[in-house]
């Protein structure tokens, strides 16, 4: 704290503030370094008549729960700068920066494409927090309505125009949203990196007939008069693009023979549906692969290009001829691990492959990479026992049991597992299969993730026999719901006062149930207190079904403070992340699971960067199984609640 306040004495020296100005700051510093999340948070006391280098120090150094209590308004100038503020700070809900903006325009008499694209323009793609910033910024630039992104043509166009990356890059989104997407292709034609960048913009364009409408110009642009970089990011963009997918495999399977376009291509097709495979160009494929694997030293089998391209081979064998699909899987088979990479989704509480298949008794290394914000593991478990396992982990909490791993209970009903892998680690598992065939589950042991974070290992006599006439597993925790829709929040709108009339109490809490909702909510006394109590979130919201109804299926749209999930990343590179309960000038203490009671202290010398998420840990998804009509029971179920539990 001294050697802080020395170094401010020195700025004060060099730059112009006033000697009050400096005594404002040295208290909001000490204020802000003793807080404690574990009380209520007092508005901090924020002097915005001072200079601007003055106020904006004050602000920098406040964390977000305090940032949102500053006094502000939308009727004078001295509020700007805490607008402004909030709108670019990193782990700012969609919420927070939707109402920072309007306040700008209002206060500015101006309009919200400017205003957005100027906070954008200040923005660095060199730096990973402002880029993710940017990116948020712009999504909300391009969800604007026809008639404003019109209003804002000129600034667009000037954005478009614009050296700088980041702010190009949305700015040729924005044309393209608002129909102009020959005009945002013509500004580019004749520049390597505008191109890189309008190729950036492609895939964060909402419309997939605006998407498909500039197949045609990425094909062009993967042509090999064009440099690296261009063909690089086109070759991404057409992951995007849902017309003539068949077509699109074809094409960039051609690239996956030229290194400096390898990955790229690789990551493209395997992001294709596997229906637009042909076999001439799998076997194709499944032969350069094969042949890469035997010429690959040992030593870079385990890079994740590598991983990346066994993946591919191992989807791509199952479309070629049985004769020649047995001769390269043993060849394969000879110079490597079958691997299956397994990825975690964000926001979701899913892993993205829900099964695959092993030949009993081989060899298998699985590979667990965490894109999400909360810890997740990866347990194999014996058939039908997935639930037992799930809960006997949970109930271990976050200390190492005798099984040596967190949430991993020591019972032979473990098939194998990993340890916790962090926000944005991996960890690959080396073990062979069981040698009884059988469908042997897997799942995370986190507490609460269990009902919705599963997958099936379908282990198999004949690997290359059971994958020409593969048979889906069946759902090992019982659910036999299909995909209905990915539900947004605009979809009932209008339905509300008919659609909640008639409604059943104990299909509702039914409903709640089978969701998971209970996992993190309690209602009239029962289920947990992980998230926010809802018996009174009718009450509280006056009756706003629609704004109930968009916290559902758009968590992050709005955070309360104290359910912030906050990312450590230490001098080790030890990442933590998890909700902030206590924070002083010597530590720091993080709840990594919601459910424990046990944090993890991390000393303030020790940490590298700190950064407060946008996302919530409430996944999204959750009523994508149900129908229009069980949204409605589970409506009214929290509708009627609070009068029910009186």
């Amino acid at each position: 704290m001294k050697r802080q306040c020395l170094l401010l004495f020195l700025t004060c020296l060099i730059f112009p503030f006033a000697l009050a100005d400096a005594a404002i700051l040295v208290d909001e510093l000490h204020d802000h370094r003793h807080g404690n999340q574990d009380q209520d948070i007092e508005p901090p006391k924020v002097y915005l008549d001072k200079s601007p280098r003055a106020v904006a120090y004050q602000l920098k150094r406040l964390d977000n729960a305090r940032l949102l209590l500053v006094e502000r308004g939308n009727d004078d100038k001295k509020y700007l700068p805490v607008h402004l503020a909030i709108l670019k700070r990193s782990g700012m809900a969609r919420q927070n920066r939707e109402n920072a903006l309007q306040a700008v325009v209002e206060i500015k008499e101006t309009e919200p494409v400017s205003e957005l694209l100027a906070v954008i323009g200040g923005l660095s793609s060199e730096k990973k927090n402002e880029l993710a910033i940017a990116k948020q910024l712009s999504q909300l630039l391009l969800e604007q309505s026809p008639a404003v992104l019109g209003a804002g043509e000129a600034s667009i166009t000037k954005a478009a125009k614009s050296e700088k990356s980041v702010l190009r890059t949305a700015g040729l989104a924005a044309l393209m949203t608002a129909g102009q997407a020959e005009a945002a292709f013509e500004l580019v034609k004749e520049i390597p990196a505008a191109k890189v960048d309008f190729l950036k913009a492609v895939p964060m364009l909402g419309s997939a007939k605006t998407r498909n409408s500039l197949r045609k110009s990425l094909l062009d642009l993967c042509d090999a008069s064009e440099p690296v970089a261009v063909r690089r990011a086109s070759i991404a963009a057409l992951a995007t693009i849902s017309d003539e997918q068949a077509e699109t495999f074809r094409l960039v399977a051609n690239f996956v023979t030229e290194p400096k376009l390898r990955r790229v291509s690789i990551k493209t097709i395997l992001k294709l549906p596997r229906e637009v495979r042909d076999e001439k160009t799998a076997t194709m494929l499944a032969e350069f692969l094969t042949k890469l694997a035997e010429t690959t030293p040992p030593a870079e089998r385990t890079t994740n290009e590598f991983l990346e391209a066994m993946t591919l081979a191992d989807q791509t064998l199952v479309l070629v001829s049985k004769d020649k699909s047995k001769d390269l899987r043993e060849r394969m088979d000879e110079v490597v691990v079958r691997v299956v990479l397994i990825h975690t989704v964000e926001e979701e509480m899913r892993y993205d492959v829900p099964w695959f298949a092993v030949e009993a008794g081989r060899d298998i290394q699985v590979v667990l990479k965490n894109e999400d914000l909360m810890p997740h593991n990866l347990v194999f478990t014996t058939p039908g026992s997935l639930q037992d396992v799930a809960i006997e982990g949970s109930a271990l909490g976050p200390k190492i049991g005798e099984s040596g791993k967190q949430y991993v209970p020591a019972s032979p009903n473990v098939v194998f597992a990993s340890k916790m892998v962090a926000s944005e680690k991996f960890e690959r598992m080396t073990f062979k299969a069981p040698s009884e065939p059988g469908e042997y589950p897997y799942v995370c042991t986190f507490p609460g993730h269990w009902m919705r974070m599963y997958g099936v290992m379908v282990v198999v006599k004949d690997l290359s026999e059971f994958q020409r006439n593969p048979v889906e597993p069946k759902d090992p925790v019982g659910s036999n719901r299909a995909f209905v829709q990915a539900w947004k929040h605009e979809d009932l709108n209008g339905k509300y006062e008919s659609g909640l009339r008639g409604r059943s109490m104990e299909i509702g809490k039914k409903i709640f149930a089978e969701a998971t909702c209970a996992q993190c909510h309690k209602v009239a006394g029962e289920g947990k207190v992980v998230g926010p109590e809802l018996t009174d979130v009718w009450a509280r919201w006056k009756g706003d079904a629609a704004g109930i109804f968009r916290e559902i299926v758009e968590p992050s749209h709005k955070i309360e403070p104290k359910y912030v999930v906050r990312k450590l990343i230490t001098l080790d590179g030890e990442v933590i992340s998890g909700i902030v309960l206590t924070e002083d000038k010597d530590s720091i203490s993080i709840l990594p699971n919601p459910e424990s009671t046990e944090p993890t202290v991390v000393a303030q010398d020790d940490i590298e960067d700190m950064v407060e998420s946008s996302v919530s840990i409430m996944p999204k998804g959750l009523m994508d199984r149900f129908t229009e009509d069980e949204i409605m029971e589970l409506m009214a179920y929290l509708q009627n609640a609070g009068s029910n539990a009186k």
